[in-house]
């Protein structure tokens, strides 16, 4: 995954550089960040020295999380890697945002490249890594054309050619003069003529079609076959964060400073609460920006304050003292809060001021104030239910402290005792077509599913805003104490027990039909160990899967899988990648792309571009600027002007102005790779068959458009085909015993009408809304079997008639049929013909599905003018009023009784197959969703 780079590894009691490749389980090595990107090659155990590691591109996780050293821990406790490897061990693939060298001891090692000291855990495939490209390459084996239905198929079509095969050696072996090799090919011909061998080749063209159309909507399909599936889609599952809602933030204001939900701007807030918004965050500031939680730099921004590299920070405008952050005990899913140590210097005065903030969840922070606001849980409650990310602001005076004090400090210590501050209220702001998206998806008889690592009640309140819940009432799964569970309403108003006290055939009617329901991802673990039957019997009717970890996110497709559930997944994040790949159509969004596909128009065209690339383009320019000021001239101005000041000065300033323009090179770089959309190892689009190049989820009834319209396209050609083989069957043994065989010419025009008519079918557009109607999902159903047996009977029936007919008006005067005889034109072979060129055109004509899933007989022209040209064609030489053209294709002239005859079964032949198969189509012809999953 990461290309090998030199690293100090100490081997032989002594330190040397090896490539990160040659890395052994058992090495100990030392890391520390360079000029460049530095990823951690494999997994490893931080021995000495503390380090800050982003990891989101194997968690999807946006915050820097800090990693611990084991010195200063128990080590008679063993180390239990589940547990404490969160915080002791730097997970290969991450990249090393900062490092803190080990204090220089006799006692321990010290690297020579002050870098913090590890221990190699696992390489390869088998580190973090590893495990998550096995995900990718390995996770679930690939979908191609060869599926059983066809496999079925075939072996059903295979039983008519082995029992038409069978008739032609029991009626050849009855001469005793008939050569028993030529017989064999006859035979051999008949199977290989009656099972299709065009079959792989109709499926395929079908799937390129689609394939072409995605290509042109900006969505890129790896796995060509999956897009049937897309056809069959029951459940679509979406990701929260980044998919249905933006990426940008937006800082509302802050709330409950005088006991009421009324939010104020940021800028009006107290001090002592910009105090707590400016230290506490986990944001780390570097050559190339700010790093870290994208709402941690949205509310940085909203106060307007700097944070330097130093980790202080400033106000950019007031006369605000700045504030230096000392110790920092960072965020956790597990604690759901953080805390800094902080101080700054009093005003007129040169002491420094300690202080404690804390920012959380609001029920975790509650816990640690000094006095609780009587209004405080409706205050953040009522925020919640609005969809807004709340978290609670609390800080404390600590006075003056020595360095060690501070230090020594523990995180218990500074939290207890806070004064509360306000609650920060942070939106997400939906994306501009996601509620069109969603309603056209449900409208589609498609179920509707979120799947989010935020809070239940943000996760509630987006659902309904986007209708995936509709009924009055959702009720979360809650965990009410050690071992208790619960249903409770999002207003907490209402409590139900998890198992509803009722007969198993009522629970449908009177409980899942009644609410709609949101687990959380503890309480799915609850429900999967405590009532495995109960949770299947829930899963359909869940419409919010909330705080589910990656893990879950997969559990929840697999469940769906398991129980017969065609899904959809959504996602943009690394932490969506197992789901992708489980899911029957995984479809994956760029986060920093548009929105919108470039206009056609360039003149009318503006440039589109996403926040994080305006982010280095105004860093880019302010360097530019920075640059201009310090030194107009070129680098060799500085080196000229070396007569009139020192020389130190000169190649201070040389070498300042050679890190800028390398720093913004880097800045250019990056921006030429974001423009770019270079994929990443972690991105969801690596794992998932289906990837979009913009941000919007419009991909979704893109791909479910052309999923409906490749899958009607391919129950079509199986019907044809079926129905030809059968007819083929039919005339290749019984006919050709009976001396019928077409001319070449005959032979020719017949093979270009099938060639013709299946390319114009595979060619065929969905429209451009998805219907409520939904496709049969599979070949094996009650119509297709009905209609393709009915209609063959027909034209079975049809085909007798005319033989029969024909062998009255021309009786046979040679008895012994020569079957190696040249192809002489007669009433039989041409009425054999004309019939079978009728059946080939109503066979495409009757079973051409068009409306409701894509463009109907009228609007695919190309089908319907060759349709009608070769019928008029057939309709000419049937009635004999192309005399010249009948001669040139060897077929003779009908005698006037004949020829009503003939047109009169052409005509009862097509009304009858038309007839069959629509009546068939309306009793039997429309799939359905289950009940569990219907609104």
């Amino acid at each position: 995954g990461n290309k090998p780079s030199n690293i100090q590894v100490y081997r032989l009691n002594k330190w040397r550089s090896i490539l990160s490749s040659e890395l052994l389980p058992g090495d100990i090595v030392s890391v520390s960040r360079g000029t460049g990107e530095t990823i951690v090659p494999c997994d490893m155990l931080l021995l000495r020295g503390p380090a800050v590691l982003d990891e989101s591109m194997l968690t999807g996780e946006s915050v820097p999380q800090m990693k611990e050293s084991l010195e200063g821990m128990d080590l008679s406790r063993p180390l239990e890697l589940g547990v404490d490897g969160k915080l002791h061990v730097l997970s290969g693939g991450t990249k090393l945002v900062q490092h803190t060298p080990p204090q220089k001891t006799q006692a321990h090692l010290k690297a020579p490249d002050n870098g913090v000291i590890c221990y190699v855990l696992r390489t390869s495939f088998g580190s973090s890594q590893g495990r998550l490209l096995r995900t990718i390459l390995y996770g679930v084996s690939r979908v191609t054309a060869n599926n059983l239905e066809a496999f079925v198929f075939i072996l059903f079509l295979l039983i008519f050619a082995i029992a038409a095969a069978s008739y032609v050696w029991i009626k050849g072996c009855e001469d005793p003069n008939r050569n028993r090799y030529k017989l064999f090919l006859e035979c051999a011909l008949i199977l290989t003529a009656v099972v299709p061998p065009e079959l792989p080749i109709e499926l395929s063209l079908a799937v390129n079609t689609s394939l072409l159309s995605l290509a042109r909507l900006l969505v890129y399909c790896t796995e060509p076959f999956r897009i049937p599936f897309a056809g069959k889609i029951q459940v679509c599952c979406f990701d929260k964060t980044g998919t249905l809602t933006s990426d940008d933030l937006v800082v509302e204001g802050i709330a409950g400073l005088d006991g009421t939900s009324k939010v104020i701007p940021v800028m009006e807030a107290p001090q002592h609460t910009i105090q707590v918004l400016a230290v506490c965050h986990s944001l780390v500031s570097l050559d190339d920006g700010l790093i870290g939680d994208p709402m941690e730099k949205a509310t940085l921004s909203a106060i307007d304050w700097t944070l330097t590299k130093a980790s202080s920070v400033v106000p950019k405008k007031g006369k605000s003292s700045g504030l230096k952050i000392l110790q920092r005990y960072h965020f956790s899913s597990q604690l759901k809060r953080m805390s800094v140590v902080a101080s700054y210097a009093q005003p007129g005065s040169s002491d420094f001021v300690y202080m404690a903030a804390a920012k959380g969840a609001p029920e975790t922070i509650r816990t640690m104030l000094v006095s609780v606001p009587s209004n405080y849980d409706r205050v953040y409650l009522e925020l919640s239910r609005r969809g807004a990310r709340v978290l609670a602001l609390a800080r404390k005076e600590m006075g003056s402290l020595s360095n060690q004090q501070v230090r020594e400090l523990s995180r218990s210590k500074v939290e207890c005792g806070l004064t509360f501050q306000g609650f920060i209220i942070i939106s997400c702001p939906l994306k501009r077509d996601s509620l069109d998206v969603i309603r056209e998806v449900q409208a589609s008889s498609h179920a509707t599913v979120m799947i989010t690592g935020d809070n239940p009640l943000t996760a509630c309140h987006v659902a309904r805003e986007l209708h995936f819940t509709h009924r009055p009432t959702t009720l979360i799964l809650q965990n009410l104490g050690p071992d208790e569970w619960a249903w409770e309403s999002i207003d907490q108003t209402l409590q139900l027990p998890v198992l509803p006290q009722m007969a198993p055939k009522d629970m449908r009617a009177k409980f899942f039909s009644v609410y709609d329901f949101c687990i959380t991802g503890e309480g799915l673990n609850h429900l999967r160990a405590e009532c495995p039957i109960f949770f299947k019997q829930l899963l359909p009717y869940v419409r919010v899967f909330a705080r589910v970890a990656p893990k879950q996110k997969e559990l929840v497709i697999t469940s769906y899988k398991s129980m017969g559930i065609t899904t959809l997944m959504c996602g943009d994040g690394t932490n969506d990648v197992g789901a992708l790949k489980h899911a029957h159509c995984g479809v994956a969004i760029l986060s920093n792309a548009p929105d919108r596909p470039p206009s056609k128009h360039k003149s009318d065209a503006k440039p589109v571009v996403s926040a994080a690339v305006t982010e280095k383009l105004e860093a880019a320019k302010k360097l530019a600027r920075k640059m201009d000021k310090r030194n107009p001239g070129s680098a060799a101005a500085a080196i000229n002007n070396s007569n009139t000041n020192s020389n130190a000065a000169a190649n201070h300033r040389l070498s300042l102005q050679q890190a800028q323009s390398q720093q913004l090179q880097k800045l250019l770089q990056e921006l030429e790779e974001e423009q770019q959309q270079v994929v990443k190892l972690g991105d969801a689009s690596i794992a998932a068959p289906f990837t979009s190049k913009l941000s919007s989820i419009q991909c979704v009834v893109h791909i479910i458009k052309q999923g409906r319209c490749t899958l009607v396209t391919t129950l079509q050609m199986f019907k044809i085909l079926a129905l030809n083989a059968l007819i083929l069957a039919y005339s290749q043994s019984v006919l050709s015993l009976d001396g019928i065989k077409f001319s070449d010419y005959q032979a020719t025009l017949q093979g270009l009408l099938l060639a013709g008519c299946f390319l114009f079918i595979s060619r065929s557009k969905p429209l451009r809304s998805l219907s409520r109607q939904r496709p049969l999902p599979n070949i094996f159903n009650m119509y297709t079997v009905l209609t393709v047996l009915l209609q063959f009977a027909v034209h079975f029936t049809c085909l007798f008639v005319l033989v029969h007919q024909a062998n009255l008006f021309e009786p046979r005067t040679d008895l012994k049929i020569d079957l190696e005889k040249k192809f002489e034109p007669s009433l039989l072979n041409s009425t054999v013909y004309i019939m079978s060129m009728t059946l080939q055109i109503s066979t495409f004509a009757i079973n051409y599905r068009g409306h409701p899933f894509m463009e109907s007989l009228r609007e695919n022209k190309a089908l319907l003018y060759t349709l009608l040209c070769t019928g008029g064609l057939v309709m000419a030489l049937a009635m004999g009023f192309m005399p010249e053209f009948a001669e040139q294709f060897e077929i003779v002239d009908f005698p006037p009784a004949f020829r009503q005859i003939l047109i009169q079964v052409l005509i009862a032949d097509f009304s009858m197959s038309f007839l069959v198969d629509r009546v068939c189509l309306f009793l039997f012809g429309e799939g359905s969703l289950p009940i569990a999953l219907r609104h």
